[in-house]
């Protein structure tokens, strides 16, 4: 079970990648289970297209994900820090991916989302499952920046959209350019769309 296990994982690993470093379209089955060493019969035993293996694949990613976010965003951190914390993260993630590929390849969800939106629909739908996800991670901690004072938002929903829409420009940008430099400095085109100065901002956190 544990040789099973293995292979569904390096199929899962190869398909991410792949994607991620280059698309979605020119990704074969045959490419991943080379990438995954595993015999193509493998593959389909596991899963019925390269459709439901990038489903679960990237599904399983965010999870793992979602684990480092639920600390970001813990309700014991000061709500303007986390968004911080967020800012600097995914400029950490960005700088890790540039120097073990070479390339910056910005948010895994966002890329495969563009590409797959009008043809993949389940992929699709379990793409926007995780951006929205993201997104109520922003909206709490601009809820509670209000609650508290820091911030004038009633409608945290509405400033969450913008800034996730501002900071997923700032990876494809950031992808397409391949330069990491937008990213660095996020958090001040963050706190713009909030209506927050940065000294208000040091002394909340």
């Amino acid at each position: 079970m544990g040789r099973v296990s293995d292979a569904k994982q390096r199929l899962m690993d190869a398909v991410l990648e792949l994607i991620w470093v280059g698309s979605y379209g020119t990704t074969t089955i045959d490419q991943i289970c080379d990438k995954a060493g595993v015999k193509k019969g493998s593959f389909y035993y596991f899963f019925q297209s390269k459709a439901q293996l990038a489903a679960v694949a990237f599904d399983d990613n965010w999870q793992n994900r979602k684990v480092e976010l639920d600390g970001i965003f813990s309700a014991s951190v000061p709500p303007l820090e986390r968004l911080e914390k967020y800012a600097r993260f995914g400029y950490q993630i960005q700088c890790e991916i540039k120097e073990k590929y070479g390339r910056v390849l910005g948010c895994p969800q966002f890329s495969l989302g563009c590409e797959v939106c009008t043809q993949e629909f389940d992929l699709q739908k379990k793409i926007q499952d995780m951006l929205d996800c993201k997104r109520r991670y922003l909206s709490s901690a601009i809820r509670d920046a209000h609650a508290s004072g820091t911030i004038d938002a009633p409608d945290p929903e509405a400033k969450a959209r913008m800034i996730q829409a501002y900071y997923e420009g700032l990876l494809t940008q950031a992808r397409i350019q391949n330069d990491v430099t937008g990213l660095r400095d996020a958090v001040h085109g963050i706190y713009a769309i909030l209506g927050v100065k940065e000294t208000a901002a040091q002394a909340a956190a």
